[in-house]
């Protein structure tokens, strides 16, 4: 099984950018379609983004939608989550997914194989 570890959380005013990174070990994050998941307090969890095996493919949750980015890198086993233009709503432990056998594009949670330990994002106005 694959583990992840998050990194690049931080404290971020209105209109900044972060970028959040995903480090594979134990397979290579090629065998997985790869997602971002946040969790606001109170709040479900809910999907961001997600990038098939190959890259090809790559799917927003319309609130971030022309703003975040994801990308993923086979040579450093690592995906990313490039977040621009941040608002305050976008504040939230964000986790990084591993699926192996996807059942969608967006994935699906009770699908997901691996979770990291989330890495916090706030955004303040």
């Amino acid at each position: 099984q694959v583990q992840l570890v998050e990194s690049g959380g931080g404290l971020v005013q209105a209109g900044g950018s972060l970028r959040l990174s995903c480090a594979a070990s134990g397979r290579t994050l090629s065998n997985y379609a790869m997602g971002w998941f946040r969790q606001a307090p109170g709040k479900e969890r809910e999907f961001v983004a997600a990038i098939s095996r190959s890259g090809g493919s790559r799917y927003y949750a319309d609130s971030v939608k022309g703003r975040f980015t994801i990308s993923r890198n086979t040579a450093k086993n690592t995906v990313y989550l490039q977040m621009n233009s941040l608002k305050p709503e976008d504040t939230a432990v964000y986790y990084c997914a591993a699926d192996e056998y996807p059942m969608g594009g967006r994935l699906a949670q009770n699908s997901i194989d691996s979770w990291g330990q989330g890495t916090q994002v706030t955004v303040s106005s």
